[in-house]
């Protein structure tokens, strides 16, 4: 996964014809709070500042745990909201490739796949729109799924054709350990 973050004051940055490195689809644009009155503070979310600092002290990727199972899914779009559910399913007892580093939490997000050329962009993105976390994942190493349920606002501008539901854990250093969306695009 990769995660690229903008200034909210730098509508240069965010139009300049960088070539990602991978598919919006496995990445996440966060636009970072500045000045109310930058050309990009519609799009900031406080949240970006914060994952902005959690991904720059993560270590680099050691390894996915492997025995876990992360599903997310959207609701209807339903008066300005969408209810989103993350599940975890962890492996069968006995296995010891189904644990979490300690602390590690959960984040769902609303992200908006914006095409190329839309939004003043020349690239597409995965533009995060509204998030909730961290979630916590305390339970057992086996056994039922883990499930949390949250009701997440778009917000004005955002088109809910485009939106698409995010789930991740990362551990407590802020490595991305596992991903998923509700659709590929």
């Amino acid at each position: 996964m990769q995660e690229v973050f903008t200034a909210a004051d730098c509508a240069p940055c965010w139009s300049a014809p960088a070539v990602p490195t991978v598919a919006p689809g496995w990445r996440l644009d966060w636009i970072t709070p500045a000045a109310t009155d930058a050309p990009l503070a519609a799009a900031a979310l406080a949240q970006a500042a914060e994952r902005a600092a959690r991904a720059s002290a993560a270590p680099a990727v050691a390894g996915r745990p492997s025995a876990l199972r992360l599903q997310v899914a959207a609701g209807p779009a339903w008066n300005g909201y969408f209810g989103l559910q993350m599940t975890l399913q962890r492996a069968r007892a006995g296995s010891n490739r189904a644990a979490l580093p300690a602390g590690s939490v959960a984040w769902l997000a609303l992200v908006e796949l914006l095409p190329a050329g839309a939004e003043g962009s020349p690239v597409a993105r995965a533009l995060v729109r509204s998030v909730v976390g961290p979630l916590a994942l305390d339970g057992p190493a086996a056994g039922p799924p883990l499930t949390h349920l949250r009701a997440l606002r778009w917000p004005e501008g955002a088109q809910p054709e485009r939106l698409q539901a995010r789930a991740w854990i990362e551990s407590a250093s802020g490595q991305v350990l596992l991903m998923a969306a509700d659709h590929c695009p």
